[in-house]
């Protein structure tokens, strides 16, 4: 393969960034529709949630493969092939006549997503020497970030000028322009031989799908044996898959080798903790600005503006920094305010709280956003070659979607489980097929969205001390040796 110039490698990027942030929109954008979603198909909170969940799942659950895919297959190809998926089942979502068509249409949606994501990250890594590499996934991870804040907003103006199935809908003139961009600006890169680990896909797809529907389901069937059995399930079928790869001697599925890299390993920490937290904590974001506040999904989505908009004019300063700075400050900064903000929504979000006092937290997210992404990938990538690029972009997109769909099912369980306690049953019908709760309703159910909120401001704590561990990266290392020399007198 010829060398890329400086301005080929940016247009693949670009051509790249835009299937990347459609999929990630993706995640989020449902969020704002979902109360829409509910009452057009008469379904219950934790069936709606599955609408997000299956996405996350089916996106989650072959990263691992569709990573090795691409350096089988070549990323380019694997990457278009994803992309005609993804928007053919948008398509599919759109058109669904049920919600259970809805929910195995969006199954398919996420299996698109699952092939194109590795994709990106192994491209960047493979095209962009490692001394260019950190202000390429700076942009990457700035994308990400923005992406899934962008989603909400997308999603509020759509449902409330045409209705819910417009935000599947917009994805398919997305996609065919994102298609036409990719065939034209991403090249195609060497590939190799490779053997696929198939019980190990078997181990993590069952594991992953007990797990979560287990903590799903949870609070629909009482918490009962069955459900702890299913949670149980899960766990042991991933520790089995993490002693098969250990063992294997061929090609696993997670070559647990890359996690002699420190940084790598505690870059998947911390993104797995973000995936958790901010798919997650727009679930009850969203049903407390319309069930309580009266809020439009347009009027709902409006509230993430300052969000959006500061995560997206602070992303590219980062990016910036990242080649330069340490990892820790940045993302240890980062996390430590996202925990923040949202402690501090889930305090303020009450029925009659003034909408100025729900802004600053929100805005306060949005600065931490952009602290967050554009670190953790250009410190998990640094270290990778360019043989490792595939296995490290499946692991480290795995770690990420597992803990959004992870996110995702718990979100789902603790609302059901805080509106039971605050005496509104599980969420269903009789209290939700109207757009606003009645007055009596209202307190308990902002009770139950905000105690919700702190399950992800918790968890974020885990990704903060992941982030407080990162180590210089060797790029930033040389560098200082440099000017340090430069600097000794002769």
């Amino acid at each position: 393969m010829a060398e890329l110039t400086d301005g080929a490698r940016w247009a693949a990027l670009g051509a790249l960034c835009l299937g990347f942030f459609m999929i990630l929109v993706d995640s989020t954008i449902v969020a704002v529709a979902n109360p829409a979603i509910m009452r057009s198909f008469t379904a219950e909170i934790n069936t709606v949630v599955w609408v997000t969940s299956a996405y996350l799942l089916a996106y989650a659950v072959p990263l691992l493969v569709t990573g090795r895919l691409g350096d089988r297959f070549g990323q380019r190809r694997v990457y278009l092939s994803g992309l005609v998926l993804f928007t053919l089942a948008s398509l599919w979502c759109g058109l669904s006549s049920s919600i259970e068509m809805l929910i195995v249409a969006r199954v398919f949606q996420g299996f698109g997503a699952a092939l194109m994501s590795p994709q990106t990250m192994a491209v960047i890594t493979r095209i962009f020497p490692p001394d260019r590499r950190g202000t390429a996934m700076g942009l990457w991870g700035a994308v990400a970030g923005v992406a899934t804040l962008v989603g909400p907003l997308a999603g509020g103006l759509l449902v409330d000028g045409f209705g819910w199935e417009w935000i599947f809908f917009v994805n398919v003139p997305v996609g065919i322009i994102g298609f036409v961009l990719a065939a034209k600006f991403v090249p195609t890169l060497p590939t190799g031989r490779h053997r696929f680990d198939v019980v190990g896909v078997i181990l993590s797809g069952l594991g992953m799908f007990f797990l979560v529907f287990g903590i799903q389901e949870g609070n629909s069937y009482d918490w009962s044996a069955g459900v702890w059995a299913s949670i149980l399930a899960g766990l042991a079928l991933l520790v089995v898959f993490v002693y098969q790869q250990s063992r294997n001697r061929g090609e696993p599925l997670v070559p647990l080798s890359l996690f002699r890299d420190r940084n790598f390993g505690l870059a998947n920490i911390g993104i797995s903790s973000m995936g958790f937290a901010i798919t997650g904590v727009m679930l009850p974001i969203m049903f407390y600005a319309q069930a309580v506040r009266g809020l439009s999904p347009t009027g709902s989505a409006l509230l993430m503006v300052p969000m959006a908009v500061l995560s997206g004019v602070l992303a590219p300063s980062v990016g910036r920094l990242v080649d330069r700075v340490h990892p820790r400050v940045i993302a240890g900064t980062g996390f430590a305010l996202l925990a923040i903000g949202l402690g501090w929504l889930a305090l303020v979000m009450t029925p009659d709280v003034p909408t100025w006092q729900l802004l600053l937290p929100i805005a306060l997210v949005g600065v931490a956003n952009a602290g967050i992404w554009s670190p953790l990938s250009a410190t998990a990538t640094n270290r990778l070659s360019q043989s490792q690029a595939g296995a490290g972009a499946g692991v480290y997109n795995t770690m990420r979607q597992v803990g959004a769909v992870l996110g995702s099912a718990a979100l789902g369980a603790m609302m059901a489980a805080r509106l039971s306690a605050n005496g509104l049953g599980g969420g269903g019908t009789s209290e939700m097929d109207v757009a606003v709760l009645p007055e009596p309703l209202r307190e308990p159910f902002a009770s139950a969205m905000a105690e919700s909120m702190w399950l992800p401001a918790v968890v974020l704590l885990v990704g903060l001390v992941a982030s407080l561990c990162f180590e210089r990266p060797a790029s930033q290392q040389a560098q200082r040796l440099a000017t340090a020399e430069a600097g000794r007198p002769a």
